[in-house]
């Protein structure tokens, strides 16, 4: 793939091909239920599969879709979508999906991880594409509801059919990707830069950037509610000038005095030795030792229990209690929220 990927929009896409198939959603989370609502409203015959007693069943069957166990969805389907969590993938796939693989169908991921790192291989008689929308499912939900659609991007790791890439994009286009359009990518980029970006930058970097800034103020004295507004809670109103209109706007839209202390203190913070460790995340995402030591912490041999030990640490920080004070002052219901405090 070279830098000039294309980006596909509806005029690229075909829905016909997805006429007659029976395109089967495996998991109902945020993602599972965008997708799963999204091609049903758009003609498409979407089924949904899950485990035996599963909280999501009688939800999704109430919003007018079929459920059915994962194996018994494998087998009715034509198209295959795994939406569950990474970790859990290859088994799902060895015990219910793989015995029911028929020559022709296509197997979909919206994450490359479990195709990458070669814990799933598919037969060579199936295809294996990718579509990734760059957003949580419920964005791409409400989204496609008010008539746009969020980016995404789409990519065939295994083309038996010689029409992987056609089926890959109509699928896109039916789940409201293609209104915003879809870019072409492979499975390696998006993983790499996936895990790259969430651990470095989104997730790991912001988080680790708010908490530093939290307790420096509150160990010089100040108040940790005046901490927790500064360093923490107006990080959204910076972020969403952000992807609005680029970093540009945004210092646009903030005072001369934070636009100068923007420029001059950075760089002080992001140094050259930031950028070495990040470059040490990357390789260690590239040549799978991430891979390696998350999927030995989520085994049944490694319990969680390190990973239970980091959230539970993590929840503990005093941001946290202080943030939970904070958002009561805030309208918000207790539908808007994620979770409950």
């Amino acid at each position: 793939m070279s830098e000039t990927a294309k980006i596909y929009y509806e005029s690229d896409c075909n829905l016909a091909l997805l006429e007659g198939k029976t395109i089967a959603i495996i998991g109902y989370g945020s993602q599972g239920h965008a997708h799963a609502l999204n091609l049903k409203e758009s003609g498409c015959h979407a089924i949904v599969g899950l485990y035996e007693g599963s909280k999501s069943w009688a939800k999704a069957e109430a919003q007018g879709l079929e459920v059915y166990t994962a194996a018994e969805a494998a087998k009715k389907a034509d198209i295959i979508m795994i939406l569950i969590n990474d970790e859990l993938q290859a088994k799902l796939y060895k015990e219910s999906i793989a015995p029911n693989l028929k020559a022709g169908d296509m197997l979909m991921f919206a994450h490359g991880f479990n195709i990458h790192y070669g814990l799933i291989t598919a037969p060579k008689d199936v295809d294996v594409t990718m579509v990734a929308p760059k957003a949580p499912g419920h964005t791409v939900r409400s989204e496609y509801q008010a008539g746009r659609g969020v980016p995404m991007l789409v990519a065939v790791h295994q083309d038996a059919t010689g029409k992987a890439q056609d089926r890959a994009l109509a699928y896109a286009a039916a789940i409201g990707g293609a209104r915003a359009g879809v870019l072409e990518t492979t499975f390696r980029t998006e993983t790499e830069t996936d895990l790259f970006g969430e651990q470095a930058v989104l997730c790991g970097g912001v988080c680790a950037l708010m908490q530093a800034g939290f307790e420096t103020l509150c160990e010089a004295g100040y108040d940790p509610r005046n901490a927790y507004f500064e360093c923490i809670h107006e990080m959204k109103l910076i972020v969403d000038l952000i992807y609005q209109s680029g970093f540009k706007g945004m210092r646009y839209s903030i005072s001369n005095t934070a636009e100068y202390g923007d420029y001059i203190t950075g760089p002080k913070i992001v140094t050259e030795e930031t950028k070495k460790a990040m470059k040490k995340i990357l390789s260690d995402i590239q040549d799978g030792t991430f891979a390696k030591d998350f999927l030995l912490d989520m085994s049944e041999a490694g319990g969680q229990v390190h990973f239970k030990m980091m959230r539970m640490k993590a929840q503990e920080h005093a941001s946290e209690k202080v943030g939970e004070e904070i958002r009561k002052l805030y309208s918000w219901n207790d539908d808007d929220k994620l979770i409950n405090n």
